[in-house]
């Protein structure tokens, strides 16, 4: 749709917003399905492993994608890029025709046919995810640190205008920038799928919250191409730390009955962060200016890690175990 509407000339802004609010509603039953799928894949122990592998493969397509969009923008025209991509998800659909039925556990004290189970959807089921997040000591403090850390340091919205304004740079730049967080998550990954076991997750994920608020002002404060680059990189890879660890834990401490709901209300936390993020930094922007916005949203994501580690105490000292 946003291929066809572009080289039409017929996109507008409203066109924008319905397709995006169709992708969040897709996004929404996506995503939990997918991440409650991987602990019932692989054993427990490999589960790090797993999602470093996973996050490798995500963002290896990350770094591909815009780096090769400067490229189609620059050649055949924004249009082509959505083609391109619509295109690309028929891989996704024919790896999950390939992938078949998976087995989970059901509710302790219910019957469970494995990949036939229909859990009951209601009210209840509902209340009964966020009452299990609520009471968790540690699945609670990490959607937390999630959500402020990304709300305080999402600024991609911003990145055309940091392109074009502030490091004078043209598409094909702009491509490497915008692919240059997944290269950071990609060579994070690629460490952490290779480490046999880790050990003081929790410490580890509150150092990476924190190198990901600091590269965040460092980006804020450069006015070069290369030192962009840096940053980014850096922001992607500490990010990239910060998800493998998040997720392992929360799939270890959650039974498989209840994962899909717990990551579905994680993803109010995962997705709301970042975008109503990029919401505060465009208004930043607009009051201040564009360095001001990405470097007042490392500080605020500097403060988060600072309170939450403090208000849960156990996460400074959790060991994986």
């Amino acid at each position: 749709a946003l291929s066809g509407l572009t080289l039409l000339g017929e996109i507008n802004l409203g066109w924008i917003y319905a397709i995006t609010a169709l992708q969040a509603v897709a996004a929404a039953f996506d995503l939990p399905a997918r991440q409650a799928l991987v602990p019932n894949l692989v054993p427990a122990r490999d589960l790090p492993n797993a999602f470093s592998l996973n996050s490798i493969a995500a963002h290896t397509g990350a770094i591909i994608g815009p780096a090769l969009s400067g490229w189609v923008i620059a050649g055949l025209g924004q249009s082509y890029v959505y083609l391109l991509n619509a295109i690309s998800f028929l891989a996704v659909i024919v790896a999950l025709l390939l992938m078949g039925p998976v087995q989970q556990e059901g509710k302790p004290g219910t019957q469970s046919s494995g990949a036939r189970t229909q859990p009951l959807v209601s009210l209840q089921a509902i209340r009964e995810g966020i009452v299990f997040i609520v009471r968790h000591p540690l699945i609670l403090p990490t959607m937390l640190l999630d959500f402020f850390a990304t709300f305080f340091s999402s600024a991609n919205t911003l990145m055309p205008i940091i392109a074009v304004d502030i490091l004078k740079v043209g598409a094909v730049q702009y491509g490497w920038l915008s692919a240059a967080q997944a290269i950071g998550a990609v060579s994070a990954a690629l460490i952490i799928s290779q480490v046999k076991q880790i050990r003081r997750q929790g410490p580890l994920f509150l150092l990476s919250v924190v190198a990901f608020g600091a590269a965040t002002i460092f980006f804020g404060l450069v006015r070069s191409f290369g030192l962009a680059m840096l940053a980014l990189i850096l922001i992607g890879a500490a990010d990239a730390v910060s998800t493998i660890i998040r997720n392992t834990i929360r799939q270890l401490q959650t039974p498989d009955y209840i994962r899909g709901r717990m990551t579905s209300i994680n993803q109010i936390f995962f997705t709301g962060g970042p975008q109503l993020g990029e919401v505060e930094a465009g208004a930043v922007a607009q009051i201040f200016s564009t360095p001001v916005a990405i470097v007042s949203g490392g500080i605020g994501c500097l403060i988060a890690v600072g309170a939450i580690a403090l208000k849960w105490p156990h996460l400074r000292t959790y060991d994986g175990a």
